[in-house]
């Protein structure tokens, strides 16, 4: 310090001996020093918001993230410290973007970490900007940190805990109570096993969300956001927990899988369905055309027998269906009674609503029509059009889908044809699409078998009973 400090004196007195200078005319020359250069400021962008589509983040107008989708949290990002242009811009289905935040000045100062959440719904026009700001500090020894944030906005107040496992809430202190956008400190903990479990508020009985044992090593540096759950499960939340590297949706532990059953077989009469060998069925008496609801059950594998509606005869004995955790799937009875061929098929299903989209699937599950091309137009004339999918057989051992299929909102026509053909097997049918719409149509036999093939409607599409 003392050698600065010197420098500076010779340096002014150098200036000022110049500056009086003698008697010829001789120009004085004035030095400036350099300013010090600009100390480090830190960001981290958090994709909080369950409806919306992935987003570009721009900075000072050019992108620094791109794509970026929901539950989706940035590495921690090194800037100079000053003002910055900060823009979210949502993509939508036909590659356009629309912009959801922004374009906002902020102001980052130096050894700070921002962490920079998007919250709130597209679908009624609350998503903003959530901005905390943490000094940058070391953490201790021994100990990892946590910052926790509410950022699901239809759960109420909540009682967040973090506790020995299997502690009993009512002999604990919550370790925060947090309502939408309240957000605590960093914590720094001891590293271990803990278990962190949310309540509603002031109920430590009403238990939401449940990690289950969770171990949390020593220099972990983590920033865990509450969002709207697009899994599995009765929990309304998920958690968003960042690491500085990226970050994962964490459903609670009893979130368990869902499935729905799906008669599909046009020649076979309404079954039972048993789980499990139990006493009674699972689901009695469905028939043809006929879908169940989703079915929550714990993740595991499970043995199903199909029978027709009274228990005999059984048609389909001990089939074994795996089913994962925040695995959401429809198994369909497909195929025919009468050829032997009746078995049950297993498409995976996903349906997080997204506000600037529409999201359709379409299933082949008629024998009789074979091959088939399928149109999705804005008129019912197809005779210049191309397919949107083209020759998509029938296969009941592996059943074929579209895949949920993203498309703007809007009205659409449907028509499926057999493979190289612009003659309508079904259709032309008009649908009306909208946003945060999910929709599926089963093509299927004529009822007892054969053609013309009909459609069986889910999700968004089914009729109300």
């Amino acid at each position: 310090m003392n050698g600065i400090t010197k420098l500076g004196l010779a340096l002014s007195a150098a200036v000022l001996l110049a500056g009086c200078g003698s008697d010829n005319d001789t120009p004085t020359t004035v030095v400036t020093p350099p300013p010090p250069p600009p100390e480090s400021t830190f960001v981290r962008v958090h994709h909080s918001v369950a409806d919306a589509p992935d987003v570009n983040v721009l900075v000072n107008g050019e992108a620094a993230l791109s794509g970026v989708p929901f539950g989706a949290s940035s590495e921690v990002l090194e800037l100079d410290e000053g003002t910055y242009s900060v823009q979210v811009d949502g993509i939508l289905v036909d590659e356009s973007t629309a912009t959801v935040i922004g374009p906002a000045d902020l102001q980052l100062a130096a050894n700070t970490r921002y962490e920079v959440f998007a919250v709130g719904k597209v679908g009624d026009e609350t998503i903003a900007p959530l901005i905390i700001d943490n000094p940058v500090s070391d953490i201790a020894d021994g100990n990892f940190r946590l910052q926790v944030v509410h950022a699901a906005p239809d759960a109420p107040a909540v009682d967040i805990y973090l506790t020995a496992v299997d502690a009993d809430l009512t002999a604990e202190q919550a370790a925060a109570t947090l309502e939408f956008q309240d957000f605590t400190p960093q914590l720094d903990v001891p590293a271990g096993e803990y278990q962190v479990r949310v309540t509603a508020a002031g109920d430590a009985s009403a238990v939401v969300f449940d990690s289950g044992a969770a171990t949390f090593e020593a220099g972990e540096d983590l920033v865990i956001a509450a969002v709207t759950n697009t899994g599995t499960g009765p929990s309304p939340i998920q958690l968003q927990v960042a690491d500085g590297t990226g970050a994962q949706l964490v459903s609670s532990v009893d979130a368990g899988g869902e499935l729905r059953i799906v008669h599909a077989s046009a020649d076979a009469p309404a079954v039972d369905i048993t789980v499990n060998n139990a006493a009674t069925p699972a689901v009695s008496g469905l028939a043809f055309l006929q879908a169940t609801d989703f079915i929550n059950l714990p993740g595991a594998e499970y043995l199903v027998d199909v029978a027709a509606a009274g228990g005999d005869p059984v048609v389909i004995d001990d089939a074994v269906l795996p089913l994962q955790d925040n695995q959401r799937v429809s198994v369909y009875a497909v195929g025919s009674l009468a050829e032997g061929t009746l078995t049950l098929a297993v498409i995976e299903d996903w349906t997080r609503r997204i506000a600037t989209e529409a999201q359709v699937q379409l299933v082949h599950a008629s024998p009789s029509a074979g091959a088939v091309d399928i149109y999705v137009t804005a008129t019912a004339d197809i005779a210049e059009a191309t397919p949107a999918f083209e020759n998509v057989p029938f296969d009941s051992a592996a059943l074929v889908s579209t895949g949920y299929v993203s498309l703007m909102p809007g009205s659409y026509v449907i028509t499926v044809t057999a493979t190289g053909t612009k003659d309508a097997a079904i259709g032309p049918i008009e649908l009306q699409l909208d946003g945060a719409g999910v929709y599926t149509a089963v093509a299927v036999d004529a009822t007892g078998g054969g053609l013309p093939p009909q459609l069986i409607l889910m999700d968004d599409l089914a009729p109300a009973m």
